[in-house]
Order: C-alpha cells, then structure tokens, then sequence
C-alpha cells in the first residue's frame, strides 16, 4: 500500500524510523515535488545487507512516481505503447457552469458504467484484475458541448466502440462518456482530435 506524504515528512519520519549507520543508505529528497514511498521498500532498503544488490521493489524516481511491475512487457499487456485504457469525455459547457464535484460525479458514473456494462469483456476482466487494478490508465478529455458529445457516441457506435454515453436523471442530459477498457492503439484514433480536460 502507497503512502503519499510530503517529502519533508517522507525524510523526516525515515530518519526517525531508521538510524541508518553513515554509508548504509543515502536518500535524496526533492523538496519541489512529493515523493510515494511503500514501507516495504523501505524496511526492504534498510535490512538489505548490501545498496549493491538488486530489490525487487520498486524505488520512486526523480519525478515521485512509482514504477509498476504491471507496465513492463508482458504477455498481457502486450507493450507499454498498447496498454488497455478507458477514455472518459466531458463536456467544457458544464465544466465552466456546473460545481467542479457534480461534473466529476457525471465522469465517475460513466467510467463505472462502462465498466460494469462491459463487465464479461476479456480487457475489461484484465483492466480490473487484482495485478493491474493499482495501474489503471484513464484519458480524460473534452468537448465544448452537448452536440459534439453526441457526435461522438455516433462515431464511436459506427467504429464498433464499446461506450457508455451517461444521460443525467430526469433531466434526460447528455453529460459525458466513457469507454470500455480497450487497448489504446485501438481506441486513440477516434479522440485525437479533442483535448485534455484541464
């Protein structure tokens, strides 16, 4: 289980868990970004006898992230360019008009959806697998209203794109969509053209 803990505090609470004797293990701390940190990797870090042996834990890197052995090549996962991801596509009108939570609400609604509408889906089964459900790949992107979101749907519907459109009860209003967890080489093409959500 990963903790996320400013880096001060990740420094801080190592130095006063484990009094490492000069040389046994260095730290580097960026103070500009946080740092997650497992405590196995460090209880692994500070009983290991040697800095030169290889842990089979995974260390965080310079940018505060923790690589994951589910990215590597694998038989499932076929190559780290072609990951199973699920697109989800939401509405700038209701961004700029809506409370910030309602519209992350509409997103949370349709990627389960999705998710559950697909539920039997081989890609589906993997996204979700007790080895892969901490490495999930979400895309979030958007559109400027209703009428693209529609459009959308149609082109996803005739390229044979498994989807949830999410329509909000009783208004009966199209608010966002996601698609089933399909691998991306697959899927990308149809959301090149829109933007990142920011």
């Amino acid at each position: 289980m990963a903790t996320l803990l400013a880096p001060s505090c990740v420094f801080s609470t190592f130095r006063r868990c484990f009094r490492a004797s000069p040389g046994s293990i260095n730290v580097r701390v960026n103070y500009f970004a946080p740092i997650r940190v497992t405590i196995r990797t460090l209880l692994t870090r500070a009983d290991s006898n040697s800095m030169s042996q290889p842990s089979s834990e995974p260390t965080a890197t310079e940018s505060g992230s923790v690589p994951s052995a589910t990215n590597a090549s694998t038989p499932e996962n076929n190559s780290n360019d072609d990951v199973l991801v699920q697109y989800v596509v939401l509405r700038r009108d209701l961004i700029d008009t809506w409370p910030l939570g309602s519209v992350v609400t509409q997103g949370c609604h349709a990627a389960v959806a999705a998710i559950w509408s697909y539920k039997d889906d081989p890609h589906t089964l993997q996204y979700c697998s007790p080895e892969n459900i901490d490495s999930m790949h979400k895309v979030t992107l958007e559109v400027k209203g209703e009428t693209q979101l529609v459009n959308l749907s149609e082109k996803l519907k005739a390229g044979d794109i498994p989807h949830k459109l999410w329509i909000e009860q009783p208004e009966n209003i199209p608010t966002c969509l996601a698609t089933k967890p399909s691998r991306k080489s697959i899927v990308s093409p149809f959301f090149k053209k829109l933007k990142l959500c920011k």
